[in-house]
């Protein structure tokens, strides 16, 4: 029922590819799920206003920087697993008749469907997971229902065939991150039953997603980014994008950058964070977090976490979905590390294919 494979459990070798507002994140993945080796990996800037706000505008810019990423990194990978952000996601988990077969349960879904999207159906991609007995039924069983609209899946089908790939599956990032989620818990019986909050702060915006038990419970995305503090520098210093993006990570900015640009951004990013945790509590059963993970390419600013975990009173940690992996010598270990936590998404479509 369309493209959006985010529950199709055949097994294939799949290359992650997480395309943000900002960059292009490469990923490809070996091994077994108990023993995996990062093969792969490779992230590419992309041009201003290629994609905005998770919206691609400009399909053959991005098809080029993915076509060029592929290039460098020398992966020989062509089926792919990507994403769409939750909010272009409806999800609703809604009750049908067990026993049914597939082509029936499709049919089933199809009528449902109707009432749940305030799309017409032909502009929509549709999929569904049986999620088990019913609770409140016997006689029926609770399906996961989620629905795109069919311009997202196919702006990021087009890109990727002009590139010379295969989109095989078209996941939703918050079950991207969920899965990655389990790289970050693993060996940590605790971790995995606590209720565990993961801050996403990319370059235009900032994800909470709470997990219990390893699942995802809540899901808020604001615009809220990294790309504040460059633009900040482009305006104060009199930069282009180019030269405040170089010099915002390689450094040789005045004295006063820190008091003036990155310390007001820390302290508005922690609001946007305790404002988050603040609606998931307003909106949920559960009044406390056990741990905060910070995660994208925002988390590792020096001395956020500290900032963080003293400011909200919570035990904060950085996310780093290769910490129990290997690494293939072709790939730059240093640079892995670093851009570890803005890798979660892309970890979490590579693991696709070991489902």
């Amino acid at each position: 029922m369309g493209l959006l494979q985010f529950l199709d459990k055949r097994p294939k070798s799949l290359l992650g590819l997480d395309i943000t507002s900002s960059a292009v994140k490469l990923l490809e993945l070996s091994g077994s799920r108990d023993r995996l080796r990062v093969e792969s990996y490779l992230v590419r800037p992309l041009p201003p206003n290629t994609v905005v706000e998770k919206n691609i505008n400009d399909v053959s810019a991005l098809a080029d920087n993915i076509r060029k990423l592929l290039n460098q990194s020398h992966c020989k990978l062509k089926d792919v697993a990507v994403s769409v952000s939750g909010s272009s996601v409806i999800t609703k988990v809604i009750e049908a008749p067990s026993g049914l077969s597939d082509q029936g349960m499709e049919a089933h879904i199809a009528l449902e469907a109707d009432q749940y999207i305030p799309y017409q159906l032909d502009e929509v991609a549709i999929d569904f997971e049986v999620l088990g007995p019913s609770e409140s039924n016997p006689d029926q069983v609770d399906v996961l229902l989620a629905a795109c609209r069919k311009e997202n899946i196919d702006q990021r089908s087009e890109a990727l065939a002009e590139a010379g790939l295969t989109p095989r599956v078209v996941d939703v990032e918050v079950y991207a991150v969920e899965r990655a989620f389990s790289l970050l818990s693993q060996g940590d019986q605790d971790m995995q039953s606590q209720v565990v909050a993961i801050a996403d702060i990319g370059a235009t915006m900032l994800t909470l997603s709470v997990l219990v038990d390893g699942k995802t419970v809540y899901t808020r995305e604001q615009l809220f980014g990294g790309k504040q503090v460059t633009e900040e520098i482009q305006r104060r210093y009199g930069l282009s994008v180019e030269e405040a993006g170089q010099a915002k990570k390689q450094g040789g900015l005045p004295e006063d950058y820190q008091s003036e640009i990155l310390d007001p951004f820390k302290e508005a990013l922690i609001q946007q964070i305790s404002r988050s945790l603040q609606f998931f509590f307003s909106s949920s059963q559960y009044n406390y977090v056990d741990q905060l993970v910070l995660a994208g390419g925002v988390a590792a600013m020096e001395g956020l976490r500290d900032e963080v975990e003293e400011k909200l009173g919570l035990p904060t940690m950085v996310a780093n979905p290769f910490a129990g992996m290997s690494v293939s010598k072709n790939v730059n270990a240093v640079a892995l590390a670093n851009d570890a936590p803005a890798m979660l998404v892309a970890a979490g479509l590579a693991l696709r294919s070991f489902e």
